[in-house]
Formats: structure tokens, C-alpha cells, sequence
């Protein structure tokens, strides 16, 4: 049986990273992850990355604070075709992906956003939706394009904004709900490379 073969994204912790792995080891995701690649030199994600065995690389940004030079971006694509990746999966990727990579993987690059898109796109979507008032959040999976959380919406998860909550406790909250809906989305595109 094929199974999906994945490239993760991550500038931070990795924590969708690891709970992408663990379905995969716990055999509730039919995929196999060829490369952990970060923008940060310390991220956690990449000792994830070692700690399950999985290659793995630092790619330097460059200059630019949201996005990639465009010859790291280049390089980034040759990475994951040497990898033979087929779904880029964006965990905790903070730089906007340009050309290069959305014309090599054309709508085979995903993200996980900490809101209800099109609600709250950005940085720290938890505080927008705690500071507008909202008594619901949650996260979406979707679709990049060359906007910022603008592409097209595959799943979303709802999170109850509760009395007394701070960022920290919605935050992590979204993040609880991120390690369910992730993989779920991402099993669902490895039954459809099955078929």
C-alpha cells in the first residue's frame, strides 16, 4: 500500500509536528514524513524531527522578517522534491510561502491557522478573537495560496471561548484541537493518493 509522504514546515515547538508523527507510528495515519525543515536554528521541531528519526534541515531565511529570499525559497523546493514530497504540511511555518514553492506543490501545501478563517488571520488570532469579544474560536486547515491565511478553507474545529479565559488558557485550548483536526485533514488527503 502507497502511503502519503509528507514535508513539514515549522519555525517553532513543533507540537502538530509530533502529533502528525504519533498517528502515523500509532497507525491512524496512512503517511510517511520525509522532512522536517526549519527557518529557526533552535525550533523544537526539528529535535521532533530526531527524536523520531526523521531527516531534517535548517534553512537560514535570509534577510526578510515574513518571508523567504526568493533563492532560499528555490532551495526549499529542490529539498522537498529530493525528499519526493507530495503534501507540504505548514506547522508553525511563520513566513509567507511565494512563488517557488506555490507553483512546484500547486494546492498541496497546507496550514493549520488558530481561528475560524476568514476571521482573524495573522499573528496571534487567539488574542484578536479574545480581544473582539467572540464566544467561540477554534482552527482551520487550509489551503496557501499567495495571501496571508487566505486560501481555501478544508476543515475547521470550533473552540468555546470561556469565562475567564486568558490567551495562554484559549490558546492552548486551540492548540489541543490543532493535534486532533491536523492529522485528521491530512489522513484524509493520504486515503485520496491511496485510491
Amino acid at each position: 500500500m502507497s502511503v502519503l509522504k509528507l514535508g513539514i514546515l515549522g519555525s517553532g515547538k513543533g507540537s502538530n509536528c509530533r502529533a502528525i508523527l504519533e498517528a502515523i507510528r500509532d497507525g491512524a495515519l496512512a503517511a510517511e514524513v520525509r522532512l522536517v525543515i526549519s527557518d529557526n536554528f533552535d525550533a523544537g521541531i526539528l529535535d521532533i524531527a530526531r527524536e523520531f528519526g526523521i531527516a531534517n534541515a535548517y534553512l537560514s531565511p535570509g534577510k526578510f522578517r515574513t518571508r523567504l529570499e526568493p533563492e532560499t525559497e528555490v532551495e526549499l523546493v529542490r529539498m522537498l522534491r529530493e525528499a519526493d514530497v507530495e503534501l507540504v504540511v505548514l506547522g508553525g511555518f511563520m513566513r509567507v510561502l511565494k512563488d517557488p514553492m506555490l507553483a512546484a506543490f500547486p494546492r498541496r501545501i497546507i496550514n493549520i491557522h488558530p481561528s475560524l478563517l476568514p476571521k482573524y488571520t495573522g499573528v496571534e488570532a487567539w488574542r484578536q478573537a479574545l480581544d473582539a469579544g467572540e464566544g467561540v474560536t477554534g482552527c482551520t486547515v487550509h489551503f496557501v495560496d499567495a495571501g496571508i491565511d487566505t486560501g481555501d478553507i478544508i476543515a475547521q474545529r470550533e473552540v468555546p471561548i470561556l469565562p475567564g479565559d486568558t490567551e495562554e488558557s484559549l490558546h492552548d485550548r486551540i492548540q489541543i484541537a490543532e493535534r486532533e483536526l491536523f492529522p485528521e485533514v491530512i489522513a484524509r488527503f493520504a486515503e485520496n493518493a491511496a485510491r
